[in-house]
């Protein structure tokens, strides 16, 4: 399967200028700096697709934001019950779930696991430090340095 459109694939993820938007309907090119430096004309379906992925681009900042807002929760509860940072056994069906639903929208199941797994190591980082912060050190079995969502018995 191939990458869906903004994931890093091609160039067209940023727009090319601020103000590069046509304004009103009827604008069908704009004006914007070219790769030399001269003007380029650019399509307003080319404009109108940027500032879509735009708006996503908004969206997953916000949706990250609220993901982790509830990691640090799941952390601190985590940190009080002893409970060690990483939990491999659900790390590994939220990658097959998370595989799979990458496979029914038409997004490449690799990236989708590489960005998840992108999302654990950080997520189980912030959990150390609040089990340090609350209890002293994160439990035994996830020291710093450990491979985040490996399995330590292993």
């Amino acid at each position: 399967m191939t990458a869906a459109p903004g994931t890093g694939t091609g160039s067209d993820d940023t727009p090319d200028t601020p103000d590069a938007s046509p304004q009103g309907d009827d604008a069908t090119e704009t004006q914007v700096p070219g790769a030399s430096g001269e003007a380029a004309e650019v399509p307003a379906e080319l404009l109108e697709i940027r500032r879509s992925i735009d708006n996503i681009d908004a969206a997953l900042v916000h949706l990250l934001a609220e993901r982790f807002n509830n990691t640090q929760r799941v952390g601190r509860l985590k940190a009080r019950h002893g409970l060690p940072p990483a939990d491999p056994a659900r790390e590994a069906l939220q990658i097959a779930r998370l595989r799979s639903l990458a496979a029914g929208a038409r997004l490449d199941p690799d990236f989708a696991e590489k960005f998840l797994q992108f999302l654990v190591e950080e997520v189980i980082r912030h959990h150390r430090a609040i089990a340090r912060e609350e209890g002293g050190a994160a439990p035994a079995d996830a020291p710093d340095g450990d491979t985040p969502g490996e399995d330590p018995s292993r």
